[in-house]
């Protein structure tokens, strides 16, 4: 009988599998030849992340894998420091995960500014688009982001005039019309994901029209898989190479757990434990690095699918993993009829959506000061590199909430006989010094002053140094000394 009830869900769940592994496996190769890397270590950490990290507590339906998120950060981790040595950063990464996780640091994920993420996805976004246009056009992208956004007008004018470029400019442009559109379609040919259907038109587009344009190239998956070596592991204690492991691990962290936020807000099943989420993650990461494959994260849109799809166990991403596991291990060859382009058209599209541009309109309507923490933070990426560009947002962040928690009041009672009463009330710091000076030098010289210090929540050392040094000059000028009353 417990078998009978628990039939409904497994019926839902491997239905719900099929569907996150058509939707997982075009953004597997995707995220892995935008990375530089094999095709197939996009599907191995897609595996991982099913198997191992699936089956692991946490967000019962969030899933794991390769993640667009990352690429920007992992191709230059690889053109730095080598693929060799990426199995290592990984590995690093998911121990310090797992670490974090066994300490309780997930739920401070939490903590982490929103606007401080979203522009750091914008900016992720922003460089992969601007990358992928290249490979669109047939090109290759310059280093930089600047120069990649500074070169792109040029490349695809190029493109156009380049009949030799034109089918790979058709096919990425013509991916990106399907994924656009294929919203607007039927119920019964929206069954198929849309990234699938635009791939599978390419490749099918490539094969029939006999197109001359880059496609996947195939190794094989024991062949791409190559454990970090102990050379590779020592190559860590160097400072260029911790400030990556700190990148990959603070960026992999935080989009997975704003993930299972967003998820939990899809279903109404059990909630996420934050904890045994990163603990979980750390693991996936860790197998990875062992495996020398791309770093995971929760995606959201595999987890989207998930849970429109209608999982309600893990079940589901197990099986989506095993699904990923069997086709690389029984139709390799199929990923090499598929042209790059297409591949880019759908990092495009994935990159694009990472910038809130609905959102940053209605933020800057309200929250003036959060949106300019988001479209800074973007910036900085774009500019100077992910992990400096979080490090600005993260100092904006914390300087804006230092700033207005700093929120401090004067009011000022005079009589016009008798000693002027100034009443602060607040929290006064060193931020807010400027402005409480300007106030009380205004006050009239030749009256005394009573000073009330009693509404204040917080007054730091540099304040009330101020203060008192301000007393010491007004009665200086031959009026009866001011007197400062704290209440306390």
């Amino acid at each position: 009988m417990t078998a009978l009830r628990g039939l409904p869900h497994l019926k839902g769940d491997f239905a719900a599998s099929l569907v996150v592994f058509l939707v997982a496996l075009p953004l597997c190769v995707g995220v892995a030849v935008a990375s530089g890397v094999p095709a197939e270590l996009g599907l191995v950490t897609g595996i991982v992340g099913g198997i191992v990290t699936g089956l692991m507590r946490g967000s019962s339906l969030q899933v794991s894998g390769p993640a667009a998120g990352l690429t920007v950060l992992v191709f230059e981790a690889v053109r730095e420091f080598g693929l060799p040595v990426l199995g290592a950063i990984v590995l690093a990464t998911g121990v310090l995960q797992l670490l974090m996780g066994a300490l309780r640091l997930g739920r401070w994920f939490r903590a982490i500014s929103v606007s401080v993420v979203e522009g750091m996805l914008a900016g992720i976004g922003l460089v992969l688009v601007a990358g992928q246009l290249y490979s669109v056009a047939g090109q290759q992208a310059p280093a930089s982001g600047p120069e990649k956004l500074a070169g792109l007008p040029g490349a695809l004018a190029g493109a156009v005039a380049n009949t030799e470029a034109l089918p790979a400019l058709a096919l990425g442009a013509g991916t990106i019309a399907v994924l656009l559109l294929w919203p607007y379609l039927p119920r019964v040919v929206r069954a198929v994901p849309g990234p699938l259907a635009a791939v599978a038109l390419a490749t099918l587009a490539t094969t029939v029209l006999g197109l001359r344009v880059a496609t996947v190239e195939v190794r094989g998956l024991l062949d791409s898989v190559h454990p970090p070596s102990l050379d590779a592991l020592g190559e860590q204690a160097s400072v260029g190479l911790l400030g990556t492991i700190v990148a990959f691990t603070l960026i992999a962290s935080a989009e997975s757990l704003f993930s299972a936020a967003a998820v939990d807000r899809l279903h109404n099943g059990p909630r996420t434990e934050y904890n045994r989420e990163l603990m979980a993650q750390g693991a996936g990461n860790t197998v990875c690095g062992l495996l020398g494959a791309l770093p995971m994260t929760a995606v959201i849109v595999r987890s989207a699918a998930n849970v429109q799809a209608g999982a309600r166990t893990k079940a589901s991403r197990v099986l989506h993993g095993v699904w990923l596991l069997l086709f690389a291990a029984l139709l390799p060859s199929v990923l090499a009829h598929i042209p790059i382009p297409a591949l880019a058209g759908i990092l495009v599209y994935s990159g694009a959506r990472l910038v809130p541009v609905r959102q940053l309109v209605t933020l800057w309507r309200e929250h003036r000061g959060e949106a300019f923490i988001l479209v800074v933070t973007a910036l900085s990426i774009v500019a100077v590199s992910m992990f400096e560009g979080v490090l600005i947002g993260l100092a904006l962040a914390v300087a804006k909430t230092a700033w207005e928690a700093s929120h401090i009041r004067l009011e000022v009672v005079d009589k016009g006989a008798g000693p002027v009463q100034a009443h602060l009330s607040g929290n006064a710091t060193f931020l807010r010094l400027p402005k409480i000076l300007d106030s009380l030098e205004a006050l009239p010289q030749d009256r005394p002053v009573e000073l009330d210090l009693s509404g204040l929540h917080h007054l730091d050392h540099a304040c009330r140094t101020a203060l008192e040094n301000w007393a010491e000059r007004h009665s200086a000028a031959g009026t009866e000394p001011v007197r400062m009353t704290s209440g306390r």
